[in-house]
């Protein structure tokens, strides 16, 4: 494997340069879904090595504790989402937004992971050293709370902490910056304009008349949720978007739940629903004309009379060429059905002070304004990586496993699907983790780096981590890495992947020192 490396590798590595004394063996950044779950898994399969965990803001969630808007919940069913080492234990099939930080708060004080979390510990760059063979990663540590903006300079300090490994739960979204859509005339308007992913607290929207601008997860999550206490929303959309009724009590669940023990009829529900999701998955990829048909029967039949669905709920994409759009019970529709709630289908002409103008000519008031126009990617929470002090680009990269970067030791990143829960893809890359730490073990090493010949980089084609055809994943491949093919392709297939991972081949493509 040494005639792969540069020349200083190779000089390095035959001179027995020593490693440096380490602070921990891995070093965890973010307490959300994906943190939580690797340090478990290090506690339960690696336990004789040391962790801590860096949460940028000041309370475990990630994800499910920024979002605060109403009606906020889980778009996959919560027995995939959740843990698989602490199952969900109720019958619900979504959980809300509220219930879900519960949960992640009572696994982590479960598992004693909560006394490992280093919070307004926020990591902004990550040197990887050959001379000592570890990460030696910047931190800064707030004082203050860490809902502000990022960037703010005052009340911290910088700290440096030395590990053997990273693993990175950061998610793949901007937590400081939404995605800013161009709305014409948006700076005219004198009401309130409101961002989903930072929705004030205690917001009073009673009595007025709110727009939601957007037609995905978000948007429909929040029109039924406001319904009743708005004078009236109206959701403006450019285009229809694939809506998905869910039960949130299933019946099914619920009788496996009676019939069954508690331990094993939460491993059947979450079972059940993998293998469900990939059928309708399967059904929307394989056979798009019959889930077309199937979704448009569905959502016809319970829209107003008064409602076309041609109109308004037609997309011009097939299904799961984006994600679809979660209803529970039927809350969407019911809340269009009681006439507090309308959807206009339409491009917006300007934005005035007090309404929303579109091409058609049709004029919505406004008292506030939703923009639910989507999440800003962004990956490794926005860390500056470098090698001996060289600036690395993880755009540049391929993904092996779709957990490791090309040239660059010892860091796993998180990663999920999109056709499944994130939860599932998170666990993978912590069992590549696991693998590779009792590998290094086994061989008296200290590294691992996946590694492809300058010939074979040129060669690999190269695909973006999400198919999708969403609009805030159009510039995926210039933001994140991408996949390739063999032990270098992306997710695809939840059990394929585990299997991969936690059995599969961890020596192609990988350098061992």
């Amino acid at each position: 494997m040494i005639g792969d490396l540069p020349r200083d590798r190779m000089e390095d590595k035959m001179s027995g340069a020593c490693p440096a004394e380490l602070d921990f063996d891995v070093v965890v950044v973010g307490a959300g879904i994906s943190g939580i779950n690797a340090a478990y898994r290090i506690q339960q399969n690696a336990p004789k090595k040391t962790y801590t965990i860096l949460e940028g803001r000041d309370t475990l969630g990630g994800t499910w504790d920024l979002w605060r808007y109403p009606g906020i919940r889980s778009d996959s069913d919560v027995f995939t989402f959740s843990f698989a080492w602490n199952p969900w234990s109720r019958t619900s099939t979504l959980a809300m937004g509220d219930e879900i930080r519960n949960y992640m708060a009572e696994s982590a004080e479960m598992a004693g992971i909560d006394e490992h979390i280093r919070y307004r510990h926020r990591a902004v760059s990550a040197n990887w050293t050959w001379e000592g063979r570890c990460w030696e990663i910047t931190v800064q540590v707030h004082s203050n709370d860490q809902r502000q903006q990022a960037g703010a300079q005052q009340g911290h300090e910088v700290k440096v902490l030395r590990s053997r490994f990273i693993f990175l739960g950061t998610g793949y979204y901007d937590y400081e910056q939404p995605l800013h859509a161009v709305i014409p005339g948006l700076h005219r308007f004198e009401g309130d304009l409101i961002r989903p992913q930072f929705w004030p607290q205690e917001y009073d929207y009673s009595n007025k008349e709110m727009v939601i601008i957007g037609s995905g997860a978000a948007a429909i999550s929040i029109l039924p949720a406001v319904a009743e206490r708005v004078k009236h929303v109206t959701m403006v959309q450019r285009s229809p978007t694939w809506l998905f009724p869910v039960s949130r009590h299933g019946k099914i669940a619920s009788v496996i739940a009676t019939v069954l023990p508690a331990r094993i009829s939460r491993q059947v529900n979450r079972y059940r629903w993998l293998i469900q999701g990939y059928f309708i998955v399967g059904m929307c990829k394989y056979f798009p004309r019959l889930a077309r048909l199937i979704l448009g029967f569905l959502t016809a039949r319970q829209l107003p009379s008064d409602v076309s669905w041609e109109k308004h709920f037609k997309p011009r994409y097939d299904p799961w060429e984006q994600r679809l759009c979660v209803t529970m019970d039927g809350d969407f529709f019911r809340s269009l059905r009681s006439g507090k709630a309308s959807v206009v289908t339409d491009h917006i002409e300007t934005v005035t002070g007090n309404s929303i103008k579109l091409v058609s000519g049709q004029e919505v008031p406004a008292d506030v304004i939703v923009a639910a126009t989507g999440i800003r990617l962004r990956f490794g929470g926005n860390i500056r990586f470098s090698v001996d002090g060289v600036s690395i680009d993880p755009t540049q990269k391929i993904a092996w496993k779709a957990s490791m970067l090309q040239d660059l030791p010892n860091l796993v990143f998180s990663f999920g699907y999109e056709n499944a829960a994130w939860t599932l893809g998170a666990d993978c890359a912590a069992e590549v983790l696991i693998r590779l730490m009792r590998q290094l073990e086994k061989q008296g090493a200290s590294t691992a780096t996946p590694h492809l010949a300058a010939e074979d980089t040129k060669k690999m084609q190269r695909r973006p981590m999400f198919s999708l055809s969403s609009t805030y994943l159009e510039h995926m491949c210039e933001l994140f890495p991408q996949g390739g093919s063999g032990q270098w392709r992306r997710r695809s297939h939840y059990m394929a992947d585990f299997w991969a991972a936690k059995w599969g081949d961890m020596k192609t493509g990988l350098v061992i020192e």
